[in-house]
């Protein structure tokens, strides 16, 4: 499955650089911003109901957070920050929280993950450097708390992550551009396949990211496992 609320969030280096330097306005007139980096959500607890995002105390999204879904890129000040979900529209339960620590000119990736009796929460930076030649980058992220370990494999092709359990995941792996694949998730180490992702087109100088989402043994279709991607990056 496709994820388009992610598409193209950073067209390289220089929107990057641009994302980061802006200004903003305040009632005196414009003045420097703060240090920035950028971050994005995904919700990938699959029976949660709708939920909120806050980052010390501001909500960042505009519509409820269901499984699947998430918030682009955006801007957030550096520093050590209160992560927290809710559901949506209240303060009280906090579903999850971490404290986060966000680098200046850095981007971040934050899953909510598990499931909601013991929902956790995982923070990955990310690399955002521009594939070399004609490559593509693409990441994998094991985000289903009962699947066995996994390698992710393009049919007929390399393989891309080995030995990936709950919350295991890689850095971004060339993958050759302008090509159409299909991706397989695999029982670690097995031809046995436990979810597929057929065709995919990766498109040189763009960043993706694979997800394992789901579980192995929901009581609905709905948390079934699946897999996921998302554009990070692209580079013009």
């Amino acid at each position: 499955m496709w994820r388009s609320w992610f598409g193209g969030a950073i067209a390289g280096l220089a929107m990057l650089s641009l994302l980061l330097s802006s200004c903003l306005k305040k009632d005196g007139g414009p003045s420097a911003a703060p240090p920035t980096a950028l971050m994005t959500v995904i919700q990938a607890s699959p029976d949660q109901p709708p939920l909120d995002f806050y980052l010390n105390g501001d909500k960042v999204n505009q519509l409820p957070l269901t499984f699947g879904s998430g918030i682009d890129y955006f801007s957030a000040i550096a520093g050590q920050r209160a992560a927290n979900f809710y559901n949506s529209g209240t303060f009280s339960p906090i579903v999850a929280t971490a404290q986060v620590t966000l680098q200046q000119n850095m981007a971040y990736s934050l899953f909510l993950d598990s499931v909601s009796a013991k929902p956790g929460i995982l923070f990955l930076a990310d690399t955002l450097l521009k594939p070399a030649g004609e490559d593509a980058g693409v990441r994998f992220v094991d985000l289903s708390p009962d699947a066995p370990a996994v390698d992710l494999v393009i049919q007929g092709g390399p393989t891309i992550a080995t030995n990936k359990s709950f919350k295991g995941y890689t850095s971004f792996i060339p993958v050759a551009g302008q090509s159409n694949f299909t991706f397989e998730i695999l029982k670690k180490g097995t031809s046995t396949v436990l979810a597929t992702l057929s065709n995919v087109t990766l498109i040189s100088g763009y960043l993706y990211t694979v997800m394992l989402e789901g579980l192995s043994n929901p009581t609905n279709s709905t948390d079934k496992l699946n897999v996921v991607m998302i554009t990070n990056a692209y580079f013009n």
